[in-house]
């Protein structure tokens, strides 16, 4: 039987490693985001701003994504596609703040971040030797 400071110990080996993986979460999601700002040309891009981006979208993506959800939950698919297209917008706007860019330079900053990391993982899992086709 664990005693009641091995369990406490357990609990903050746990908080910490998840406090970790959010860091480095963040860290690879500005490595993109940054890459993507650079790709569409947005002028003083730095890696600070793109960690900032990144914390802002994991933190305010959802509160919005649940907020119109709930706002348009009564209205069967038409509803579920306006509340993503909306909370697409707001992360947009998000880049385009932080950033201090326009609209198109958010939305070209944030589809070549989208493409970077499809590069990234197709190329990690060409190297892990990893294949759709090794699926059963």
């Amino acid at each position: 039987m664990v005693s009641m400071m091995g369990s406490i110990g357990l609990l903050g080996l746990g908080l910490v490693i998840l406090v970790v993986a959010f860091i480095v979460y963040l860290l690879i999601e500005a490595i993109f985001i940054y890459g993507g700002a650079k790709l569409a040309g947005i002028e003083n891009a730095s890696f600070g701003k793109a960690f900032i981006a990144a914390l802002a979208l994991v933190i305010l993506m959802p509160i919005f994504r649940a907020i119109f959800h709930l706002v348009f939950f009564f209205i069967p698919i038409v509803g579920k596609l306006l509340a993503m297209l909306l909370t697409f917008i707001v992360g947009l706007w998000i880049v385009k703040v932080i950033f201090s860019t326009s609209w198109i330079k958010a939305l070209i900053a944030t589809l070549m971040a989208f493409i970077l990391a499809i590069i990234v993982a197709f190329i990690l899992g060409a190297i892990l030797g990893l294949s759709l086709f090794a699926l059963p």
